[in-house]
């Protein structure tokens, strides 16, 4: 996701060089990824190409895995699901709160989000990651959802809930991987939605 466009104008300069640092070191990580493979990519050579220390790219990143995994999406649709009026139905408010969250997601960070998602799924140490991102963004939004309507995280019908979003989720995130750059990830994932 482009942080730098969330808030622009609140952001002071430290903050946007942050954040051009951290994009620069996911990109040039992607592109090293995508042409030596994952494996063979060390974290030397992302900084080397990103032109950092590697001291700086651990200030960034605690891992080489992180570079793929971090990304300020899921605090972006919980802001978004908060945002919603505590009247909406569930189904509709996670809909609503999806499509305002896929606003903020140019075509740039689009292609680098499927490039991500594609070496997650083909590269079997970054699976058990990716399922592990899943599990905490779950939890998340469970979380948020349970405060949204006054309820309990642990309440069955929160997490089946829940689980029924996630999977929808899921199913949209692999038809678009699958599709690659001819379909748009924002309209595949929201068109789905049924109330």
């Amino acid at each position: 996701m482009n942080s730098g466009e969330t808030a622009p104008a609140r952001m002071g300069l430290r903050e946007r060089k942050k954040i051009k640092t951290q994009r620069l070191i996911q990109e040039q990580a992607l592109r090293l990824f995508t042409q030596q493979g994952y494996d063979e990519t060390t974290i030397e050579q992302i900084a080397e190409a990103a032109e950092v220390s590697p001291s700086t790219f651990f200030r960034y990143f605690p891992t080489k895995e992180d570079v793929l995994f971090r990304d300020e999406f899921d605090a972006l649709i919980v802001q978004c699901l908060q945002a919603q009026p505590r009247d909406k139905p569930p189904l509709r408010a996670v809909r609503d709160a999806m499509r305002a969250a896929f606003a903020h997601v140019g075509a740039e960070d689009e292609e680098q989000f499927l490039l991500r998602y594609r070496l997650s799924m083909s590269t079997p140490a970054l699976r058990a990651r990716l399922f592990k991102d899943m599990m905490e963004a779950f939890d998340l939004l469970a979380q948020t959802l349970a405060e949204w309507r006054g309820r309990s995280a642990s309440d069955p019908a929160v997490r089946t809930f829940v689980g029924a979003v996630v999977g929808v989720i899921q199913q949209a995130m692999i038809a678009w991987r699958k599709a690659g750059k001819t379909r748009v990830l924002r309209p595949l994932s929201t068109s789905t939605w049924r109330d």
